[in-house]
Formats: C-alpha cells, structure tokens, sequence
C-alpha cells in the first residue's frame, strides 16, 4: 500500500489506515480460514463484509471496504478502473453494559456532539495558551486536530479546485482572513479565520518552520499553536475539569456546522445551506454534514 502513495492514494494517513484495516482483514480472515487477502475477489469480498456488518459499525465497515477496493484495483487487479464494491450496512446493534447514571449535565450533551460558545469559552481558558488558542480557532472555523498543525496564508499555499457554491463563506468573508490547511485525504482545503484570531495567530508565526509528528504522519507547522492528538487530548480533559464531561475535540467540528446552517438558512434554502457548510468543512457531499447537525 506505501508504493501507492502520492500516486493513486495522496493522504500518507489514508494509506496507514488502509494498511490497518488490511492487517485486520488478514488476521480475520486466518482465524476463520477463508483463503489469504491476496486470492480475494470481489464476490469473497462482498461475502466478508456481509459477514463483519453484524460485528463492527458502519465507520469500520466502510474503511474496510475501501481498504479492500484500493487493494484490488491497484495492487491484484481484481477489480477494473472505476468499478467499486458493493456498500454494505452495518447490522451491529451498541452493547449494552452496566454504566453509571449520567448526570444531567451529560444526559443533555448527549443529545448532540456540540458544544456552545459558552462552554468553548470554559475549555479554552482551561487550556495552555498555545492550545487555548487553536480551540477558539478550530470552534470558529471549524477545524479537525491534524489541521491546525499545517495552517497557512492562502497566498503562500492555495488550496486545491474543487467545485465551490458562490455563497461559500458568504456573510463571514468579510471579518476573517484566508488561510488555507491539509485536510483529509490531503485535500488542502481553505479555511476563514476571524480577524482578531489571525492577528493573534500572526504573533505566535515561527522564525523558521518546523516537522511535527502526529499519529505516524510528519506535518510543517508554521505556527506555535496546539494541535494533533496532543491538543485534542487537552481539549478532553480540560472539558472533564469544567463541564465534567466531553464530547471530544471534534465536537467543535459540530458547532461550526450548526453555527453556521442556523446563519445560513435565514436566507438560504436548507438544501443550499447544507452543500455550502458541507464544502466549507471539506466534505464536499452534503449526506456527510447531516451527521453534524444531529
């Protein structure tokens, strides 16, 4: 799978995925003797996923399947160009086990993955600067972990073409500047960060860049800022200490989404809104976003 990177795979973080995902398929399929990865078809492939779709939920089920596909298309050949497997739906239901109450606290963020400004506030000033910082940035512009370690001024790294509705950003241009990030898949993506943000971000700007590792994959980071897995980790355990709870790092993700329907949908048809804030968060398929809106 590495020699497909930068070729037919772009993302260094999708091929360790897949390379992941493979390994578990291996060892699945050895435990159970259905033949070796390398003799599977498309049908047998099929079969497989029909068989894990009881045991695991949709997020792995699909990873496994594109793993599988990547693998037939480019490595044995199994599937032609542009031919894909059948998607599955997983049939796994949650285990039930003995928790303890949730207070009601927990019980209303449980309702939805996001937090409110009021509670980002809380975290953020619960936080080391350098991490405070890239909380209340990642609350306004919607960022994942990883992003934040490879911000940069747009005129310095422009962001990939991809099709864009002519009310991206629309009522937000105006206050925020343009910086551009890595996104997932290596889709390097724009991103609008609020003025008093940037200008705050321009003062932590580092004398020379400097390679910062994260989940196995090597990032430049610009910025002496937060981010990856270290940040996330403080943004769940300052949440723990103010909130008594936490909906993750990525729950800052979800603010953004509703934030920004909410404002777009006063003049906007909700099927617009949905395909603008899916493009401004770089998923480009509006059925995505629908997870962050719950």
């Amino acid at each position: 799978m590495k020699k497909l990177q930068g070729t037919h795979i772009r993302s260094v973080g999708t091929v360790r995925n897949y390379e992941q995902r493979l390994i578990r398929i291996t060892a699945y399929l050895q435990e159970n003797r259905l033949g070796s990865l390398r003799e599977m078809t498309p049908q047998r492939a099929v079969d497989y996923l029909q068989q894990r779709a009881g045991e695991v939920g949709q997020k792995t089920l699909d990873m496994e399947r594109q793993a599988l596909q990547a693998m037939m298309q480019y490595v044995t050949n199994q599937l032609a160009p542009g031919k894909t497997l059948e998607i599955i739906k997983s049939t796994a239901t949650a285990r039930l086990g003995t928790k303890k109450q949730p207070t009601l606290g927990r019980r209303l963020a449980d309702q939805a993955r996001a937090y409110t400004r009021q509670q980002m506030i809380l975290i953020a000033t619960r936080q080391a600067p350098h991490n405070s910082l890239s909380t209340e940035i990642a609350y306004a512009a919607g960022l994942r972990a990883h992003e934040l370690l490879g911000l940069r001024r747009t005129h310095l790294q422009v962001p990939d073409e991809r099709p864009a509705n002519e009310m991206k950003f629309s009522g937000i241009r105006e206050t925020t500047i343009s910086y551009t990030v890595h996104g997932k898949g290596g889709l390097i993506r724009e991103v609008r960060v609020p003025i008093p943000l940037a200008q705050r971000l321009e003062r932590t700007r580092l004398a020379e860049p400097r390679v910062v590792k994260d989940r196995g994959i090597n990032y430049q980071q610009f910025y002496g800022i937060g981010g990856g897995q270290p940040w996330s980790k403080s943004v769940s355990a300052a949440s723990k200490g103010v909130l008594g709870w936490s909906n993750g790092a990525h729950g800052l993700r979800h603010t953004y989404a509703q934030e920004r329907m909410a404002a777009l949908q006063r003049h906007l048809p909700r099927k617009q809104a949905l395909e603008v804030v899916s493009q401004e968060m770089g998923h480009f398929r509006p059925e995505i976003t629908e997870v962050y809106l719950r």
